[in-house]
């Protein structure tokens, strides 16, 4: 059988709404409101005062101690754009660098599955890994602008989710999941000839699990 078109999916920033939830948590550790620290923000976080040994402390409280990866609010969109490209025969491969805190790990992959069957996120398997270039997937989706430079610098097709700390980087770039999804469509149908965007038969969107159960407890 033919190789199926690989999507590598970044979560934070791109899936799960990092910014909103980690500003909760400095909040709290400020004694601040939530709505002082700016969610148009650079990637240092800069705005918001905090210097590297308190982006490393909070970042470590809010996964091991608050568990913050098993709540994080959904883009708007991804679920059911991954649902779609998905039931179109896109491979969806989580690749995120969500190990990034020592002594969390346990925590983070836990907390990470537990969000991705919550919110009902599609995929076909899932790298916990920084260095992304090695997953080999057909095209890549993410927000830090250190591994959009890295991918790139090895020959990789990667949709810069628009971000405040990414717009320097020209290229494909996508501000909501409708333009992600039509950016796919289009790079696996010149892989395979043409895509079928939804298939026969199948219900869209990523509710369409929930209302199989509700269907299910009826009978």
């Amino acid at each position: 059988m033919a190789r199926p078109f690989v999507f590598g999916v970044d979560l934070d920033g791109v899936v799960a709404d990092y910014t909103v939830g980690f500003r909760d948590v400095v909040a709290a550790d400020r004694g601040v409101a939530p709505d002082s620290l700016p969610e148009d923000r650079s990637w240092d976080f800069s705005e918001w005062g905090l210097s590297v040994d308190d982006f490393n402390r909070l970042h470590q409280h809010a996964v091991a101690d608050l568990r913050m990866l098993a709540s994080l609010p959904v883009v708007d969109g991804a679920a059911d754009v991954l649902w779609r490209l998905s039931d179109a025969g896109v491979w969806i491969r989580i690749v995120t660098h969500r190990l990034y805190v020592n002594w969390g790990h346990a925590a983070a992959v836990a907390d990470t599955v537990t969000w991705l069957d919550e919110n009902r996120i599609p995929y076909r398997d899932i790298c916990f890994l920084g260095a992304k270039p090695e997953v080999e997937a057909d095209c890549y989706i993410d927000d830090a602008p250190h591994n959009v430079e890295q991918l790139r610098a090895e020959g990789n097709n990667v949709i810069v989710f628009d971000q405040p700390y990414n717009r320097d980087f020209g290229g494909l770039r996508a501000k909501n999941w409708d333009e992600v999804e039509a950016i796919v469509v289009e790079l696996a149908a010149q892989k395979a000839g043409a895509v079928e965007v939804q298939l026969p038969g199948m219900e869209a969107g990523a509710e369409r699990l929930s209302r199989r159960l509700g269907r299910d407890e009826q009978k």
